[in-house]
């Protein structure tokens, strides 16, 4: 099954409108703070304020244009994007791939808590033009409340109206900026990258001006990340227009700056400034429309990140719904909550978009980075391009950002608080991944045709009382033969499990995003039977609505002959009769761990038990699940120390 990539085949005004809505609301919003931030309180001069002007178009050329439009966008997953996406594609490659990947997505969740409070507050603060001290703050988290309280309902009506209102937001942004230019034409001087180079090489510190640079491609991962929603040509089409914009309004302030006749800017926005006095007030709505648009795309793109991370086992299971019928629109409640208590601690400790300039960008540059090491894989084993030119190009991102990163380290001391949550993120997608591993490692597979003459002839046996009609087994193993030996026990240990078929499902994750199809092979025919359900990455398991609607289609075309009824039910009950058996492991108090597995492992089943349970996780319903468990022993206790007390008992 394919993506929804029908805006990626053609080229319309509706595709377009999609675009501009959806993916450059990060990088859009940037004219809010960024020059603001690159001249803070230092004295208004040219090299200063041209050098920060070349500094931002070369990075718009070399990051934005060069890296994420024209080089990244060509590593398309079925039509998605992002970084789950590009490992997907390149970790056959590498096994440490792997790390990359992790620490891209950790690095690109955790930075995300950020952006909704810096955009919203730069906007909102606007009023203060208006209203001189008016507490900003409360109206800030007010609306990042409502923000994320109306994520339950869906966002596909309001999404709706994204385009238009980002179609206004460009306008303005280049009308604004181009009402300076006219007036001040000298400054499109600053477009060489001799003022580039003059900044950070012989202005004062003027290297570290590099972490406030950063600042307006902050957004780029996300032209990548949306790929699914809009298509290449779409973005590539949309990015000309919005760079356009962009430059004006970054250009329009520049001009503003060398003329506005103060030597400081003394806390003055010189996004604000350059608006007509009669046009703030609705340049300021517009602006605050704009990064609440921003805002939503970053939450719904952590939405899908947490999915993905899920699906290809790097996070615990939890609740995702889907509160619309928007294809690939959905709701994780948990991370919701955490995003909004990070966006509102955040305004709450910052106070102002000045201060959290200070402390943004630095993990989007690990991101960046991650993606680089990423791609050079991909354009090496995937395109097959000369080894000497992928090295040429990931020579030349590497140490444009390595030197972003190293501009950015400044800011540890502002965000020292906010690196405990991102080695959150970063050990639970690590403990998971290599858990899992350890785990699957210690699974034992077996031949299930071995034992289907057993399993016929419990089926028959009348002196075992019937378990169910159907019983489900869902196993990790690949192969049509093969079964865990944990499920064989299950069937015949203790209480053998009678049923008139058995069945023993596989979900196959897929490294495309929205496969789903299956495909089924009886072992015994009407008795024991194995289906093979291949889902994508993006897909949400549901496991139960899909195992009934196979064995619907089975039925239908007589390929299955089912007991008593054809539907599998009796004339007492007009309903079928399920049961899905799922094996849960607990960690067994035999064991003896070395430092690291032990750590690693507890820390596994610890994260196991805060997360969804499997029959929540694989769709199933409570009423049709039997849960057994059953100890895992990593490393058993050795040499134990017990002797017996010799002593004559009376």
């Amino acid at each position: 099954m394919k993506t929804n990539t029908h805006y990626s085949n053609r080229i319309t005004i509706a595709s377009l409108l999609v675009a501009l809505g959806i993916i450059y609301g990060d990088i859009g919003t940037s004219p809010l703070y960024v020059l603001k931030a690159i001249v803070g309180e230092r004295p208004i001069e040219e090299s200063l304020v041209f050098g920060g002007i070349s500094c931002i178009f070369w990075t718009l050329v070399l990051q934005t244009t060069v890296k994420y439009i024209w080089l990244t966008l060509k590593a398309d997953n079925d039509g998605e994007g992002g970084i789950f996406s590009l490992y997907a594609l390149v970790r056959r490659y590498g096994k440490k791939l792997v790390i990359p990947a992790i620490l891209g997505a950790t690095t690109l969740l955790a930075d995300g808590i950020i952006t909704p409070p810096i955009s919203v507050a730069s906007a909102v603060e606007g009023l203060e033009m208006v209203i001189p001290h008016l507490p900003t703050v409360p109206i800030v988290i007010v609306i990042l409340s409502l923000l994320f309280a109306f994520q339950r309902f869906g966002t596909q009506k309001v999404g709706v109206t994204f385009g238009p209102m980002m179609v206004i937001w460009f306008s303005m942004l280049l009308i604004l900026g181009v009402t300076q230019i006219v007036h001040y034409p000298g400054v499109l001087k600053a477009l060489n990258p001799y003022y580039a180079y003059q900044l950070l090489s012989e202005y004062p510190h003027g290297f570290w001006l590099l972490g406030a640079v950063f600042l307006c491609t902050t957004g780029a991962e996300a032209l990548y990340s949306d790929l699914g929603h809009c298509g290449r040509k779409n973005i590539r089409i949309t990015w000309a227009f919005v760079k356009i914009c962009l430059m004006a309004n970054y250009l329009g302030q520049a001009a503003w700056l060398m003329h506005q006749g103060q030597p400081l800017l003394a806390g003055r926005n010189p996004f604000f400034e350059i608006m007509p006095d009669w046009f703030l007030i609705t340049g300021i709505i517009i602006a605050t429309s704009a990064t609440i648009i921003a805002s939503q795309a970053l939450i719904s793109g952590s939405y899908t990140l947490i999915s993905e991370a899920m699906n290809l086992n790097f996070w615990p299971r939890v609740t995702v719904r889907q509160p619309s019928n928007l294809k690939g629109q959905i709701y994780i409640p948990s991370v919701n909550t955490i995003l909004w208590i990070g966006c509102v601690l955040m305004i709450l400790y910052f106070r102002s978009s000045t201060h959290m300039e200070a402390a943004y960008g630095f993990s989007i540059t690990i991101t960046m980075m991650m993606t680089t090491i990423l791609l050079s894989f991909y354009l090496m084993y995937k395109l097959k391009w000369n080894r000497w030119i992928v090295a040429g190009i990931l020579l030349i991102f590497i140490t444009t950002e390595t030197s972003f990163f190293i501009a950015n380290v400044a800011k540890i001391k502002e965000r020292w608080m906010f690196l405990f949550f991102e080695l959150l993120i970063f050990m639970t997608m690590y403990v998971w991944y290599y858990a899992r591993k350890i785990n699957n490692r210690f699974t034992k597979f077996i031949d299930l045709g071995k034992y289907a003459p057993m399993i016929k002839e419990l089926s028959e046996d009348d002196n075992i009382p019937k378990f169910s009609t159907h019983l489900i087994y869902l196993t990790k193993a690949n192969s049509r033969n093969q079964v865990e030996e944990k499920i064989i026990n299950s069937i015949f240990s203790k209480k053998p499990k009678r049923a008139d078929v058995y069945w023993f499902v596989h979900i196959h994750r897929t490294t495309e995003p929205y496969t789903l199809n299956y495909d089924v092979s009886e072992l015994i025919d009407d008795k024991v039977i194995k289906i093979n359900i291949n889902a994508g990455f993006r897909v949400q398991p549901r496991t139960e609505l899909y195992f009934k609607k196979i064995v619907q289609d089975l039925v239908t075309k007589k390929e299955l002959r089912l007991h008593i009824r054809p539907d599998g039910s009796t004339r007492y009950n007009p309903q079928p009769d399920y049961k899905f058996v799922i094996i849960e492991k607990f960690l067994s108090v035999e064991n003896e761990f070395a430092l690291k597995e032990g750590l690693l492992l507890n820390s596994y089943f610890f994260l196991k038990g805060l997360g969804q349970s499997d029959e929540k996780a694989f769709g199933l319903d409570k009423s049709d699940v039997e849960v057994e468990h059953i100890p895992f022993i990593y490393q058993p206790v050795q040499n134990i120390q017990l002797t017996r007390n010799e002593k004559t008992l009376i």
